[in-house]
């Protein structure tokens, strides 16, 4: 079982409920219509899905994630939104899921988390119909960039690089897509990229304290001690930067995603 350098812990789901089908698959949105039976493999809490779900009714639309923890929450969200989204624990490498059976694969902020990515590929491949849609977006944390300069900040993103490392994880995944596609045999491919940017005071609060948060009581903070490359002090050090730079005026952050849309 691959270690998930985040985790759920409250901190985590903050951040993952902020998602969207337009925020954060937008790549995607365009190939969508009615009828279009779709898996999002690694689905957290459910707001991706289920925004995919609105898209594609009355096609079929089941969400995966390697742990229950946060199945129940996207299960009451689908339900509350009257999308007939299901949610399952699923394994990457090993969907329980007969081949062809989707007409899209989708998979956000998945591939940098596992110790394999190119078998995840190959496995969402087998699953998708021909002529189908794979579709993956991750992040590249080198491309992590903000203002104003912080030294807490470079720790925190070379103590992130490392703890994710030391899972056996890639974290600056976006720029590998291509080349994981290409090892798993698949050639009709589309790369593109995407962006968040958070720049207003709410944006700012929001993202600062989910990462002030994860620093110091998340599976992320666990890891790093467990792991030898930080100490609790560290980490209260790192949360700290976090929230200076959440409350600075003319606070900025960006980062750049690496989006595949793959033709099965």
């Amino acid at each position: 079982m691959d270690t998930y350098t985040h985790g759920h812990a409250e901190p985590v789901l903050q951040a993952h409920r902020w998602r969207t089908a337009e925020n954060s698959a937008g790549y995607l949105l365009p190939h969508l219509r009615a009828g279009l039976d779709v898996l999002d493999v690694g689905c957290g809490p459910g707001t991706i899905t289920v925004d995919l779900a609105r898209r594609v009714a009355p096609g079929r639309v089941l969400g995966l994630d390697v742990s229950a923890d946060p199945l129940a929450e996207a299960r009451d969200l689908a339900a509350r939104e009257g999308v007939p989204a299901t949610f399952a624990v699923g394994d990457a490498y090993a969907l329980d899921v007969p081949d062809d059976a989707f007409d899209v694969v989708h998979a956000h902020q998945v591939l940098q988390h596992l110790t394999d990515p190119v078998a995840a590929l190959r496995e969402m491949a087998r699953v998708c119909r021909p002529g189908g849609l794979l579709a993956v977006r991750d992040a590249d944390y080198a491309t992590f960039t903000w203002y104003p300069a912080d030294e807490g900040l470079d720790r925190w993103l070379d103590l992130y690089s490392r703890v994710a490392r030391a899972n056996g994880a890639e974290p600056d995944a976006g720029r590998r897509l291509v080349a994981w596609a290409h090892a798993a045999g698949l050639r009709d491919l589309t790369a593109t990229t995407g962006s968040w940017c958070f720049a207003t005071p709410a944006e700012r609060q929001w993202w600062g304290r989910s990462w002030a948060g994860r620093a110091t009581a998340s599976s992320f903070a666990e890891q790093a001690r467990a792991h030898g490359l930080a100490t609790p002090a560290e980490l209260e050090e790192v949360a700290a930067a976090w929230l200076r730079w959440a409350a600075a005026d003319d606070g900025w952050l960006g980062v750049l995603h690496g989006e595949l849309l793959v033709r099965v």
